[in-house]
């Protein structure tokens, strides 16, 4: 428990930071806001007379794709300028509890909003008979999804003092993520490419991935994955801090 509570710690007062400031708000109007219009008017919801939400989460890695980096890019760039990262680390706890509470604290956030959402998952039910078990998996591998990015974000954010440079890596780093797997794109390695090297480069992707699970199809593959992801790029992060806490 004594290695817990450090985490909590952290995690609550990072989660306050967030809510005390606009970074919050701003990304849970926005994304609200969004994903709305992507869903009705884009995606043409009523227009398709299907009751499900295909097209709602058909949108979240590239909504993410931008709103995720904006929430993480601070995260450890910001102590870096202010130079309290070395305070931070003369507290008792260690590099992993902090990189983890502030993870899981901005995870959060991005929870919070998914959850904000429910109005959609309301309507769709009010009009007709959705498979809720489909959207209950599109949920998980949409937290899954922004956990990932976030993974990213965290560990651009500790290469560099600039939030804005953090945000361009992240952004960069997550768009080859998207790539890797996006059917125009492996469409074209298909042309030249055998299909065990188009395979393997699709397993790369998070949209592979993704769509398995918002299918409703909770593969242990899919979840492995997206926690090779995130233990990953936090372990890159903590590497990252001890190099700069070191120098």
């Amino acid at each position: 428990m004594s290695r817990i509570a450090p985490i909590k710690t952290i995690a609550r007062r990072e989660l306050a930071g967030y809510f005390a400031s606009p970074v919050a708000l701003v990304f849970i109007v926005i994304f609200l806001v969004v994903s709305g219009f992507f869903t009705f008017m884009i995606s043409r919801f009523f227009e398709r007379g299907e009751a499900n939400l295909d097209g709602f989460f058909l949108w979240h890695p590239w909504l993410y794709l931008i709103l995720v980096p904006a929430v993480g890019m601070g995260m450890w760039a910001e102590e870096r300028r202010l130079g309290t990262l070395e305070l931070l680390f003369t507290m008792p706890v260690t590099p992993w509890q902090a990189i983890v509470g502030k993870f899981l604290a901005a995870w959060a956030v991005l929870g919070v909003v998914l959850v904000l959402t429910f109005p959609i998952v309301l309507t769709v039910n009010y009009l007709g008979n959705p498979d809720n078990g489909v959207i209950v998996g599109g949920y998980v591998g949409s937290m899954l999804l922004a956990g990932s990015y976030l993974a990213v974000t965290a560990m651009t954010s500790a290469m560099t003092r600039s939030q804005i440079v953090s945000f361009l890596l992240a952004v960069v780093i997550c768009l080859f993520l998207i790539l890797a797997g996006w059917p125009p794109v492996t469409d074209l390695f298909t042309q030249w490419a055998p299909s065990w090297l188009v395979d393997t480069i699709a397993s790369f992707s998070v949209m592979t991935h993704f769509e398995s699970i918002q299918k409703g199809v909770l593969d242990s593959r899919d979840v492995l994955y997206f926690a090779s992801v995130i233990g990953f790029c936090l372990f890159c992060t903590g590497v990252i801090l001890r190099a700069h806490r070191a120098g």
